[in-house]
């Protein structure tokens, strides 16, 4: 993320994604950034001085309710691409508030 973003990750993958900030260990602190988990996710959200958006690479996430999910990145004003289904899956993409591309995924199965 690019420098002084801290607040709009925490807003976004705290809030709306509703994962839980961590400490970060005090040697990285003076870094920035900041830490998400929640579940088996280990999110490390670090500062790069040249940031540039992954569009194309991208984590995924498996979500339990997808649908109250997206109902809840909607309300929060975030667009939803919507993809053909994968085999077993619902899935639809989103961007974080730096354009960083991100897979949200339900199983159907």
């Amino acid at each position: 993320m690019p420098e002084g973003g801290e607040d709009a990750a925490r807003g976004f993958y705290g809030g709306l994604l509703g994962l839980t900030e961590v400490a970060k260990p005090a040697n990285l602190l003076v870094r920035g950034g900041c830490w998400f988990e929640q579940g088996g996710i280990r999110l490390h959200l670090g500062i790069e001085r040249d940031f540039v958006p992954a569009r194309k690479a991208h984590p995924a996430f498996l979500a339990d309710d997808l649908d109250r999910l997206i109902l809840r990145l909607e309300a929060g004003g975030v667009e939803i691409a919507y993809d053909e289904p994968l085999a077993g899956y619902f899935r639809c993409y989103v961007s974080d508030p730096f354009g960083n591309r991100i897979e949200l995924m339900q199983r159907t199965e």
